[in-house]
């Protein structure tokens, strides 16, 4: 992309250290002159993301020098009160498993809409206009707040709430685990496929351990399947 095509305004990419946020972290990159991190710790269990955030960080910028120099501060919210009052598999040590309403138990309530109104506030004060989110419909556990709709009407309530634009990018929204690999890919070639594979963490049990062909992770819960499963899909439909 040509640096005049980038939109002129700061981006702030809600990155957790995972695959998505990756994807979305270089998205941005590519399309808005300055972009900067937020991440939240809400005592997740799987809080070894948090310190992937800044390796991922690291490597990208060194991969990649036209993304360093638009590549602005990172920033860290303490959430704990979400943890707290949360009664869910990623912030307690339970099995994982779906509950009676149909969703599963690592759905964590307000999550994403604590995350975008507090994301929100800090463009606010940052000069930022735009935010960035790895929400998706196509993937996504069925967790309500990841759906296009909330994500809209979350974009209108925080503009009127702080009496000025305030855009909610989702540019893996309509992709599938496999499309979110042929994007990152797209945006960085296999430098950055490499990044993701090596450097991000997904695994909703906060395994590091083994390195398997996607990443590392305990391999078998929903986060691991589904990367793995959208990392073979995509391996296949590029090679002869």
């Amino acid at each position: 992309m040509q640096a005049a095509a980038r939109d002129a305004r700061t981006a702030i990419v809600l990155f957790s250290g995972g695959q998505d946020s990756t994807a979305c972290l270089a998205w941005a990159l590519e399309h808005y002159a300055r972009v900067e991190t937020v991440g939240f710790d809400y005592g997740q269990r799987h809080r070894i993301e948090l310190k992937c955030r800044s390796r991922v960080r690291a490597e990208m910028a060194a991969s990649f020098p036209h993304w360093a120099e638009r590549l602005g501060d990172d920033h860290l919210l303490n959430l704990a009160l979400l943890g707290q009052i949360s009664d869910t598999a990623l912030t307690d040590q339970r099995a994982i498993e779906l509950q009676a309403n149909g969703l599963p138990n690592t759905f964590v309530p307000g999550r994403n809409l604590l995350f975008l109104t507090f994301s929100a506030a800090l463009a606010y004060r940052r000069g930022a206009s735009v935010l960035v989110g790895g929400m998706c419909e196509t993937d996504y556990s069925g967790y309500p707040d990841c759906r296009d709709n909330t994500i809209k009407a979350t974009q209108l309530a925080l503009s009127l709430g702080l009496a000025m634009p305030m855009t909610i990018e989702t540019p893996l929204m309509w992709l599938d685990k496999a499309q979110t690999w042929a994007l990152a890919e797209a945006l960085g070639g296999a430098v950055l496929t490499e990044i993701v594979i090596n450097h991000t963490h997904t695994c909703y049990l906060g395994m590091r351990g083994k390195r398997h062909a996607w990443g590392h992770g305990c391999g078998s819960c929903p986060a691991c399947r589904l990367r793995a499963d959208g990392y073979t899909a995509w391996r296949r439909s590029v090679e002869p």
